[in-house]
C-alpha cells in the first residue's frame, strides 16, 4: 500500500512534528512535508496554539506551484473554522493530487470529514502510514478525546532496591544530574505537572521545566484537600499559572491567601475527607489539559495506580540501596492476592548517565 518513498517522507514528517513537542499544548504536534517527483517542494510543522498548522506553514513557505503534489501530514487535516481557518479548503486550493495521513485525527470535529472533504475534491488519501509513532507523539491530544481524560504519567527518581527517600524524607539526590535534566524534558513536554500538599510542604519543589530555549512552562497543580500549601512556597515564582485543587470545606480564609500568592483555587465536592482524583482529571480535561506529569509522594501515586488512572510510569533507577528502612515508590493499600496484581509491560529502557531509565505502561 505504500512505497519506501512513502515511509521516508512521513517520518520526515513526524521529525518535523516533534519539533513542537515543547509549544503546541493544547493542539497536537504536527509535521507536513510535501513532496512532487520525489522531491520536497516545502515542508512544515504546527509551532504553536493560534499559529499556522503544518499544511498552512508549509503551503506559505512553498515558492514553486503545488498542483500535483503528495502530502504527508502525521495529522488528519483539520476541516473547521477554529483559530485558523480549514487546513482542508488549503490544500485543495493549491491543486495537490494525492494526501497521505499518519493518524485520523481523534477529535469528532474532525474525524473522518477531513478525508471526507479531501476526497470530495478528487483529492487521492490514504492514511495509516506510521500510525502508531503519530499517536505516540501526541498520546495526551488521543487520551483526551477517547478516555476523555489527560494521559497521566508518574515520574520516580529511586535506588536499586526501589527506594525514594531515607525514613527522614532526604532525597537530594538520588540520582545525577544528567537524570534530572533528562525529568526536566517530560515536564516540559506536559501541559501541567502535578504534585499534592505534602510534597509542596516537605520539598518546595518549583516544578519547572529548567531547560534552556523554553518558553511555555507548565502549569504547576496541587492537590491540597485542606489548604495547608504555604504561601511562601516557591511554585509561587509566576513561571506560569498554578492550580490549587481543595474540598469545599476549605476555609475561604486561606483560600484568600493562596489566590494573593498567585494560585487559582478549585473548590470540589469532599471525597471521605480528600479530593477525587477522577473528578480533578475531570476539570483538568476541561481545561484541555491532555499530558499530566506526576511527581509526588508514594501516597498519591499510589492512589493514581489503584484507581486505575495512570497511564505510564518513568523510572529513574541510581546505582545504589538506601535499605528497608528508606521509603518505597508507591503505596498502594489492599493488594492481597496475585490476581490483584497492577500489570505493566515495558515501553522503553535507556541509560542516561548512570542511571537507567524506565518507561513502564499499563495494560488494561
Amino acid at each position: 500500500m505504500f512505497t519506501q518513498q512513502d515511509h521516508y517522507f512521513m517520518a520526515r514528517a513526524l521529525k518535523l512534528a516533534r519539533k513542537g513537542l515543547y509549544t503546541t499544548h493544547p493542539n497536537p504536534r504536527v509535521g507536513c512535508v510535501i513532496v512532487k517527483d520525489n522531491e520536497i517542494l516545502t515542508e512544515g510543522w504546527h509551532q504553536k496554539a493560534g499559529g499556522p498548522h503544518a499544511e498552512a506553514h508549509a503551503i506559505y513557505q512553498s515558492s514553486e506551484p503545488l498542483s500535483g503534489a503528495t502530502v504527508y501530514v502525521t495529522l488528519e487535516p483539520c476541516s473547521h473554522q477554529g483559530r485558523t481557518p480549514p487546513c482542508t479548503d488549503a490544500l485543495i486550493e493549491t491543486g495537490v493530487s494525492r494526501v497521505v495521513i499518519a493518524a485520523a485525527d481523534p477529535n469528532p470535529r474532525v474525524n473522518g470529514n477531513g478525508r471526507k472533504q479531501l476526497r470530495q475534491a478528487n483529492i487521492e488519501v490514504q492514511i495509516g502510514l506510521l500510525e502508531q509513532q503519530a499517536r505516540e507523539l501526541n498520546k495526551g491530544f488521543f487520551s483526551l478525546h477517547e478516555k476523555q481524560r489527560p494521559w497521566v504519567r508518574l515520574k520516580t527518581a529511586a535506588s536499586l532496591d526501589g527506594r525514594t527517600a531515607m525514613a527522614s524524607g532526604e532525597s537530594q539526590w538520588i540520582t545525577s544530574k544528567l537524570a534530572r535534566a533528562d525529568g526536566h524534558r517530560f515536564r516540559a513536554q506536559s501541559s501541567a505537572v502535578l504534585t499534592g500538599v505534602n510534597t509542596v510542604v516537605a520539598d518546595d519543589p518549583q516544578l519547572t521545566a529548567r531547560l534552556d530555549g523554553i518558553e511555555r512552562q507548565p502549569i504547576r497543580v496541587i492537590l491540597d484537600s485542606n489548604l495547608r500549601t504555604p504561601t511562601t512556597a516557591k511554585i509561587f515564582d509566576q513561571s506560569s499559572e498554578v492550580l490549587v485543587f481543595t474540598c469545599q470545606s476549605a476555609t475561604k480564609g486561606k483560600a484568600s491567601e493562596l489566590k494573593k500568592a498567585g494560585a487559582s483555587i478549585i473548590h470540589l465536592p469532599s471525597d471521605s475527607g480528600r479530593l477525587n482524583l477522577s473528578d480533578v482529571l475531570d476539570t483538568l480535561a476541561a481545561m484541555e489539559i491532555n499530558e499530566i506529569h506526576v511527581e509526588a509522594g508514594q501516597t498519591l501515586t499510589g492512589q493514581f495506580i489503584k484507581q486505575n488512572l495512570a497511564d505510564e510510569v518513568l523510572i529513574y533507577f541510581a546505582p545504589t540501596l538506601l535499605g528497608e528502612d528508606a521509603r518505597g515508590m508507591f503505596t498502594i493499600p489492599n493488594l492481597n492476592k496475585l490476581s490483584q496484581q497492577k500489570r505493566i509491560c515495558w515501553h522503553d529502557q535507556r541509560m542516561v548517565g548512570d542511571d537507567l531509565r524506565l518507561l513502564v505502561r499499563f495494560i488494561d
